[in-house]
């Protein structure tokens, strides 16, 4: 059970929740999972039958004393096609829920864990970064920042720092947490595990 205190305007709680422990192989099929989706599938090359090349014989078959060749487009010769090469496709495929699930409530129990996890409720910024920089250094946050938040003023505040990184709560995602030192989640986030609900 991690005890995670509630930060910002209207914080001064605790919120007790549980998180499963973290394990690699989980972590590492979901952000795994989540990479491939992003590839955007755009590498393409170019059979023997598309490139533009003459289609006659090079030469004879007999008495010229090299090896027998048909046409240029082969794959053998510079500016041939490309055998087995690449063409456009999605990398996209199916992982189970509940382990996505459970991958992201691991992800979010490892920064409890190591105390890298702020639970916010109400920055008190008004979409100035100036405000975003001093409420951070007020709560004594250092490294990157992974900011998960409904509120809209805050987003627009950090999202010209360069060690922040402001999405929606819809974002929320593995691969972010385990890149960023620290995760700032609204705190309301965080309630409903507390019930053990979905």
């Amino acid at each position: 059970m991690s005890q995670i205190k509630v930060i910002g305007k209207n914080g001064g709680r605790a919120l007790e929740v549980e998180f499963p422990e973290a394990k690699v192989g989980i972590l590492h099929d979901v952000v795994t999972w989540q990479l491939a989706k992003r590839r955007r599938g755009t590498a393409s090359t170019k059979t023997r039958a598309q490139v533009s090349r003459v289609g006659k014989k090079m030469y004879s078959q007999k008495g010229t004393g090299n090896a027998r060749h048909g046409d240029r487009s082969v794959p053998t010769f510079v500016g041939g096609g490309v055998a087995f090469g690449p063409k456009p496709r999605s990398y996209a495929y199916t992982l189970p829920r509940k382990v996505r699930q459970l991958g992201l409530a691991m992800a979010l129990g490892d920064r409890a864990t190591t105390g890298k996890l702020f639970a916010v409720d109400g920055f008190g910024v008004e979409g100035k970064t100036k405000q975003f920089v001093a409420w951070v250094k007020e709560n004594g946050i250092e490294g990157s920042i992974f900011l998960v938040t409904d509120d809209v003023n805050a987003r627009l505040a950090a999202r010209n720092i360069r060690n922040v990184t402001a999405v929606a709560v819809e974002g929320l995602n593995v691969y972010d947490i385990l890149r960023h030192d620290n995760l700032v989640i609204d705190a309301v986030v965080l309630e409903p595990a507390k019930d053990g609900e979905e």
